[in-house]
Order: structure tokens, then C-alpha cells, then sequence
């Protein structure tokens, strides 16, 4: 007999969730609110709506938006797919391979899956000074790719495991190098975990503010989560468009989860059965 829950657990999870959405509430709720509405009534239900801040943003004479829409979507989109391919190819050959090296890079992987960002940030900027790539997008991918790529060897090394072997030997028998092997027989049957992948890491990276502050420098280049940094001067009083600009920012990325939704959960339901 299927036991209900108690009304204590209903109402503890509501009152978790009304924690956990009343900061989304405001910040939702003063994208449509006047300027000199949100420092009175911060929380108050936005009436009449307005789509004045949204209008501002979108034309700002600096178009800071739309420069910092386009720095994102193209490290954030550069930046994931290097990093799947490297990892699916990189977690493919450790699933397959045998020997106490494995076991070694393995233990390395984990090393960089524990270490903070913000430790190796200082010898990495003295990286990329010396390779030219310092206060450039292209030197912000590679610091992304060599950072994050131990997460997704594991996701994928795990999937791998679970893909039977007899595939790839019946491919080999049939003349399939390795490399077609991975590409026509194991990578399409990691299409959960490659979404698993592709939502982690982009939205990781998509949200980082301090790694593209740095790297990118004060003045060359900014992101959807600097810009909204770099929006708010000392002086700041348009509280209207800095709601505006982060609503703005967190659209694409809402919208990339829910085109992978579906195989985002497979894949976290997938490594969950599979152990």
C-alpha cells in the first residue's frame, strides 16, 4: 500500500522551495518594474508592467548586451565542443586500456577535479602572457578545455564501461579502425551523457565571472556575467537595467537546457542505475 507523505514533510518542502524561488520572484518581478518602484518596493508584484528596462538594454548606445551575448556564445559554444570531443575520445581510451598507467592518469584527473580555479589562476595568466594569448577569447577556451576536461572524462569513461565490448570487436573484425570505431559505433550511443556534458559545462562556463574577468582584462573583452558587473558603476542608479541585463544573460542558457532536457535526464538517470 502506497504510504502519503506526512503533512510536517509537505510543509517543510514548501517552505524550502519558497525559500529558494523568493530571490527569483524579485529578481523576475523588478525586470518589469518603473526605475523609481523597485528601491521602494523591491518586492512588490510589477503593475503595470513594463518593458522599458528590457528596451534599454537592448539599446544601449555601448550595445554592451549584444557584444557581451556574442563573446559567451562563442567561448562558451568553442569551449564545450573541443571539450566533449577531447573528453568522449580521452574517456573512450582509458575505458578500453589496462595497466597501472591508467589508474595514474586517473589519479591526475581527479587531482584537477579538486583543485579551485581560483588557485592556478595566477599561473596561468603567467601561461598565457608568455604564449601571446593572454586578454584574448582564444586564451580563454584553452584555460576552459584544460580546466574542465577531468569532469568530462569521468562522465564519459563511466557511460563507456557500460557499452558492451562485443560491439567494437565486431566492428574491428569487420576492418573498423579505432577511430571509426569510436565515431560510428561507441559516440552514438552516448548521446545522455553527452547532454549531461554539454548542460554541466555550459552552464559552468556561461556563469563564470571571475576566470573571464581576469583573462580577458579590463578592457578587452567582456561576457554576459562581466558585463553585468561592468554595468554597475559607482554611481549606479538604473537598478532597472541591471535586473534587465540579468534576465537578459540567463535566457540562452534556460533555453539550451530545455532543448536538452530530455537527454540530460536519461543521462543522470543512466549513471544512476549503472552505479
Amino acid at each position: 500500500m502506497r504510504r502519503h507523505g506526512s503533512p510536517v514533510r509537505a510543509l517543510m518542502a514548501t517552505f524550502v522551495a519558497a525559500i529558494f524561488f523568493l530571490p527569483l520572484y524579485v529578481a523576475l518581478a523588478n525586470v518589469f518594474k518603473r526605475g523609481d518602484l523597485i528601491t521602494k518596493e523591491p518586492a512588490a508584484f510589477p503593475w503595470p508592467p513594463t518593458l522599458h528596462n528590457i528596451i534599454a538594454v537592448l539599446t544601449r548606445p555601448d550595445r554592451l548586451y549584444w557584444v557581451s551575448l556574442t563573446n559567451s556564445v562563442v567561448v562558451t559554444g568553442l569551449s564545450i565542443v573541443v571539450l566533449t570531443v577531447l573528453s568522449a575520445m580521452l574517456g573512450h581510451y582509458l575505458a578500453r586500456s589496462h595497466g597501472r598507467w591508467v589508474q595514474i592518469v586517473t589519479l591526475l584527473l581527479l587531482c584537477g577535479l579538486m583543485i579551485p580555479a581560483q588557485a592556478i589562476l595566477m599561473p596561468v595568466v603567467r601561461v598565457l602572457q608568455a604564449t601571446g594569448l593572454m586578454t584574448t577569447l582564444q586564451g580563454l577556451i584553452l584555460f576552459n578545455v584544460g580546466y574542465y576536461i577531468p569532469f568530462g572524462v569521468f562522465v564519459f569513461t563511466g557511460f563507456i564501461r557500460s557499452v558492451p565490448v562485443e560491439l567494437e570487436e565486431s566492428a574491428a573484425m569487420d576492418g573498423a579502425n579505432r577511430f571509426q570505431i569510436f565515431w560510428r559505433i561507441v559516440f552514438p550511443l552516448l548521446r545522455p551523457a553527452t547532454a549531461s556534458v554539454l548542460i554541466f559545462l555550459g552552464v559552468w562556463i556561461w556563469n563564470d565571472f571571475l576566470d573571464p574577468l581576469v583573462i580577458l582584462g579590463p578592457g578587452q573583452g567582456t561576457t554576459v556575467t562581466t558585463g553585468i558587473y561592468r554595468s554597475i558603476g559607482q554611481y549606479q542608479a538604473d537598478f532597472g537595467s541591471v535586473f534587465a541585463l540579468m534576465f537578459l544573460a540567463t535566457l540562452p542558457v534556460l533555453i539550451f537546457f530545455l532543448l536538452l532536457q530530455k537527454q540530460f535526464v536519461k543521462g543522470l538517470t543512466g549513471g544512476a542505475s549503472k552505479g
